[in-house]
């Protein structure tokens, strides 16, 4: 953990060219606020505390990011980042070390803030500066005959020598909480635009003689923000393609890295292929082996080794056992889990319910509240009738059943191991074991019956 780390996150710009009700920051990539990532970057490098200065949709805001710890400090007028980051004075001490980030940048990396920090270590300042192959519209970095920073200077106020100078400013910072509050307190909104600048604490830093550090960060996406949905979509994106490579240097397969969405946590074993457009959302684990067919959406979820999902599957909050099988078209409902080598098929549902070992439901069947025993075959459309309108209820389903297609199991009710239900069958009491009940109304044949015409 960094000691007295102070991070203060810049959150307060409306985003105008977003054209939104949302606040700029809020907009999401990869399913989670941008801002978020940036708190939760902030948390891993171990801050002490951590600052939100925020102006438009703060009441939003707050609802949002309610799950998160940090001190909410208003910028009541947005007259430039200096002047938002002097909302932080009054929360920062002289022995911090203050980390200055964005809620619109979300895809800085921690290690690449780690490499910033450690550069300040021997300075009261450190600006993290990236090399652009078009700098325009950017602060050049200006440095002396020996390398050393020696200031920024906007690209409209840049010399001829100075616009081909690719280094450029990205905004993000880290100073001493003495020497920052100082240079802060010096701001003035002298310019064209009557606003207070923070990168004119870069000027006063070599004034004051400080030996002004850098870090740079692996890729130019890390330090990319978004003003409009265009770049917005450009860092999910990023954002994606970054996920894509760290799961494939961890032993998956990607079919195609361009076409996999990851909008939480995925973690895998060994070997685990993907195929394409899989979406995977919150917490989900992949177990060595695992196949994921194409067009799979899976949230919160544990698929263990040597499992296959096939086409066009969805499972959410479902647990899934090794060698198990999943689909086509299949949907695994909260609390479904299916044991070692269980199988459900195409335009099975399962809800709450769990499939014992080997246990097979191959096609248009509904499984809800239920036990299914293993090595349990359910034939095509079974239904377990759960709901009687007002409470759930529970089906029990014996060791090696075979309920034959067509049967409504009215629970609650229990059928008993190897038992048997006739194809069509409505069953409303139990089944003892071994036993074959059939539950449906005797077949009458009408020789000589006239199908009615229309008139």
């Amino acid at each position: 953990m960094q000691s007295n780390l102070n991070v203060v996150i810049l959150a307060a710009g409306k985003g105008t060219r977003m054209r939104s009700n949302l606040p700029k920051v809020l907009h999401p990539v990869a399913h989670k606020p941008m801002v978020a990532h940036v708190i939760e970057t902030a948390q891993r490098l171990g801050a002490s505390q951590t600052q939100l200065i925020y102006g438009h949709g703060g009441a939003l805001l707050q609802d949002r990011l309610s799950a998160y710890d940090v001190q909410w400090v208003e910028q009541a007028e947005q007259l430039g980042t200096g002047h938002a980051v002097q909302q932080a004075i009054p929360h920062i001490e002289d022995k911090d070390q203050v980390l200055i980030l964005y809620g619109d940048v979300p895809l800085t990396r921690q290690e690449t803030l780690e490499a910033l920090l450690q550069a300040k270590q021997d300075s009261d300042l450190a600006l993290l500066t990236v090399v652009l192959p078009d700098p325009a519209g950017y602060g050049r970095i200006v440095r002396n005959s020996e390398g050393q920073v020696t200031g920024i200077v906007e690209h409209k106020d840049a010399t001829p020598e100075q616009h081909a100078i690719q280094e450029v400013n990205t905004g993000i910072m880290a100073a001493t909480g003495s020497a920052l509050k100082r240079w802060l307190k010096a701001l003035d909104n002298h310019n064209a635009q009557g606003e207070y600048y923070l990168t004119d604490v870069v000027a006063m830093a070599k004034a004051e003689g400080v030996d002004i550090k850098t870090a740079h960060p692996s890729t130019i996406a890390e330090v990319e923000g978004a003003n409009n949905r265009v770049q917005l979509a450009a860092l999910e994106r990023a954002f994606q393609e970054r996920q894509a490579e760290e799961l494939m240097l961890a032993g998956a397969t990607l079919m195609d890295p361009a076409r996999i969405d990851i909008r939480g946590n995925l973690t895998i074993g060994n070997d685990v292929v993907i195929d394409v457009n899989a979406v995977f959302e919150g917490e989900v684990t992949l177990g060595e082996g695992v196949v994921i067919e194409p067009n799979c959406i899976i949230r919160n979820s544990t698929i263990a080794a040597g499992a296959r999902i096939k086409a066009n599957s969805v499972l959410e909050h479902a647990t899934v056992g090794e060698q198990a099988q999943v689909g086509p078209f299949a949907r695994l409902r909260p609390g479904a889990e299916l044991k070692r080598e269980a199988a459900v098929g195409n335009f099975v549902e399962v809800k709450a319910s769990v499939l014992g070992e080997g246990a097979k439901a191959g096609h248009l069947s509904y499984i809800g509240d239920a036990e299914v025993g293993a090595g349990a075959n359910i034939g095509a459309g079974t239904i377990t009738c759960n709901y009687d309108g007002a409470n759930k209820h529970k089906t029990m389903i014996g060791e090696g059943a075979f309920i034959g297609s067509n049967s409504s199991l009215v629970a609650p009710v229990q059928i008993g191991k190897g038992a048997t239900t006739g194809a069509g069958s409505t069953i409303t009491s139990q089944v003892a074991d071994h036993a074959l009940a059939v539950g449906r109304g005797k077949q009458r044949n009408i020789e000589g019956w006239k199908r009615p015409v229309k008139k």
